[in-house]
């Protein structure tokens, strides 16, 4: 029997190495997992108590295909509360995490042979969803010239070399942390209105930044009037990955494909989820979730103070997300080897770049620095002895 040529797409190299340290755990053997975007400490206590009520005398029956009223609201309450922006809580689709997310957002937004531009090095499965949906990928060569972000000027030549129907512009965005300013968001959602681009907003990892001294983080919810698309997740703020929960803030011409696709994808996000993470937007949720940035921000400069000791460079400027993105080449090794070595000698995780750039990856490694502090203070003690000894 045939198997489609839809599926023919590259597998996710991190779940690879994840599954690699899982068994090395599972054989007894020590592991530092700094490979995962997942955050150690787990849903906040004020969600998993909501959820232990719900199991017990909770109606978890389906919800309404774009997510259950009350989610939705707080949702769009969250957007006047975090952004200024007024957000109906009608445009808000609640979705089974980012992922669903996405290939909703691309379903309804894009038609097979539709040209959509994202960054290199950037999340592989925008590329391996929007490919699987016969969409074609134009991929900008993002570096440190332009803080490994999007430029107009680039725009501007991937329309004009053969015109352009998406873009996926991601802030933070993974795996380099990098961010875009309200200035350029600004500017190239106003490009994107202009010459009819569906913009397409990744904010899951909004929440987490550093050095913005208290500022938001421009959303492109601003813009929804523009056609613009928002993205975004309780997995990473709210450390809520295995929940399966995200959502979308639509433009009105999206909202009813949406909700049709949705009802006939997946029929309705988790119900568990869903009436748990209301809890996500009390106080007690937002202060749990700042809690977890500072111990993110801690780690971070622990490995970004040790640098030098490493010696990997260049290194992606880490705005924000918990990601330090480096050129290991240095070592006279693949990143793919680099990783393999790694965790079989000394078992510290890292994701190799090859999962985010197919042109210059080989040469770059991601490092996650969501697990506990110790762990990540230790792990870096080990790659920095293994390095010496090579």
């Amino acid at each position: 029997m045939k198997v489609s040529r839809r599926a023919q797409v590259p597998p996710f190299a991190v779940m690879e190495v994840l599954a690699a340290a899982n068994a090395r755990r599972a054989a007894g053997e020590p592991v530092l997992n700094l490979c995962a975007g997942e955050p150690s400490t787990g849903a906040s206590e004020v969600v998993r108590q909501r959820a232990v009520d719900l199991l017990q005398t909770g109606d978890l029956g389906y919800t309404e295909a774009l997510g259950a009223p009350a989610l939705r609201a707080a949702i769009a309450e969250h957007y006047g509360r975090w952004y200024d922006v007024e957000v109906s809580a009608s445009r808000v689709a609640v979705t089974t995490g980012s992922s669903g997310g996405f290939m909703l957002a691309f379903l309804a937004a894009f038609d097979v042979g539709d040209r959509v531009a994202l960054a290199r090095p950037g999340y592989p499965a925008y590329k391996n969803i929007l490919t699987a949906l016969g969409c074609e990928v134009v991929e900008l060569d993002c570096g440190p010239a332009t803080r490994y972000q999007p430029t107009l000027s680039q725009l501007q030549e991937a329309y004009y070399g053969g015109g352009l129907d998406g873009l996926v512009l991601a802030s933070p965005a993974n795996p380099t942390g990098t961010m875009v300013s309200p200035d350029d968001l600004a500017g190239i959602a106003a490009w994107c209105a202009d010459f009819d681009v569906r913009l397409v907003s990744d904010e899951i990892y909004h929440g987490i930044t550093y050095g913005t001294g208290g500022a938001p983080t421009p959303t492109a919810a601003s813009y929804l009037g523009d056609g613009a698309v928002v993205v975004s997740s309780f997995s990473k703020y709210w450390a809520m990955t295995g929940w399966r929960l995200g959502w979308l803030i639509l433009p009105d011409d999206l909202v009813a494909p949406v909700d049709a696709l949705a009802g006939n994808v997946a029929l309705c996000p988790p119900a568990l989820a869903q009436h748990a993470g209301v809890a996500a937007f009390s106080d007690e949720g937002y202060a749990a979730a700042r809690a977890n940035v500072a111990q993110y921000a801690a780690s971070r400069e622990n490995v970004l103070s040790r640098l030098d000791d490493l010696g990997w460079g260049p290194v992606a400027p880490a705005d924000g997300a918990f990601y330090v993105y480096a050129d290991v080449s240095r070592y006279g090794m693949d990143s793919v080897t680099y990783c393999e070595r790694l965790l079989a000698e000394t078992g510290v995780a890292l994701t190799p770049g090859t999962d985010f750039d197919s042109v210059a990856g080989t040469a770059w490694v991601r490092l996650s620095f969501a697990a506990a502090p110790e762990v990540v203070s230790e792990a870096v003690d080990r790659v920095i002895a293994w390095q010496r000894a090579l």
